[in-house]
């Protein structure tokens, strides 16, 4: 929704032409916008990320600049119920990433996402920030497109490794498609924990599927609804010589999405 997991179940939509007329009397010509702007509004019913439950149910509003290949945004996170202790309230997490294409099926994307937890109690082992650069391969293959992405965070010490896929079937009659998504991933950490000696280490794996319908309300509005599940799995964590404990927060819950988007 990486963060975030349910990210990859929004849609967009790029709008807009530029009039270039010259001062003799020629035809105007159309040009691509330099940028896009989407503003996304989601609802969700759990805040999942890499197989931990980080909320119940969450207001998620992102914005989104893209121009060319380059890309940035804002994506924020507010629990309005059931909210895990300590846990984003609120989050905010400010990404960017850059595709360099090789070919049509072929692309290579450093990213970088930094999160900010501006109310996490620093006393309690919990950091108000981290750094997390990435980087992906995007290579699609019998309309199949697989991302391989490695993530390491400079504050948390430590890499996570996942492998997504996704696969679209239209439908034409209904105006929409079925958009698939599988992950899978793995994590371990150094530094879990903020100013504690011996330091605490986290490790864990974590998968999900889901399918999003999106639907275009306007030329520049799109509605779409989805449903993933996801889930952590052997995910521990463990200080100096004491023995390792199981990571509460590793559990299997079923996510329903609701986001609109508006691009301009």
């Amino acid at each position: 929704m990486t963060k975030k997991l349910l990210l990859a179940l929004l849609s967009f939509a790029a709008v807009g032409t530029v009039t270039i007329r010259a001062q003799a009397s020629a035809a105007p010509a159309a040009a691509a916008p330099a940028y896009t702007v989407t503003s996304t509004f989601s609802a969700v019913s759990q805040y999942m990320f890499r197989g931990q439950r980080l909320g119940g149910p969450s207001w998620q509003p992102s914005v989104e600049v893209a121009a060319g290949d380059f890309t940035a945004g804002l994506w924020s996170n507010f629990p309005f119920k059931d909210k895990v202790k300590d846990s984003s309230a609120p989050e905010f997490d400010l990404y960017g990433s850059y595709t360099l294409k090789v070919n049509k099926d072929l692309a290579f994307v450093p990213a970088f996402t930094f999160y900010d937890y501006p109310k996490a109690p620093t006393n309690a082992g919990y950091y108000r920030s981290t750094f997390e650069p990435s980087v992906a391969l995007n290579y699609t293959v019998a309309d199949v497109r697989l991302t391989p992405k490695y993530y390491y965070d400079v504050v948390l010490s430590g890499p996570t490794y996942e492998l997504t896929a996704a696969y679209s079937v239209a439908l034409k009659d209904l105006g929409t498609s079925l958009d698939f998504t599988g992950q899978i991933g793995t994590y371990r950490v150094t530094d879990a924990a903020n100013n504690t000696t011996p330091s605490v280490k986290a490790w864990g794996d974590y998968w999900m599927l889901g399918v999003a319908s999106p639907f275009q309300l306007t030329k520049e509005s799109k509605l779409t609804v989805g449903f993933a599940y996801t889930e952590g799995r052997d995910a521990f964590f463990k200080q100096g010589n004491f023995p390792k404990g199981v990571n509460s927060l590793a559990v299997g819950r079923g996510v329903v999405t609701v986001s609109y988007s508006y691009a301009f």
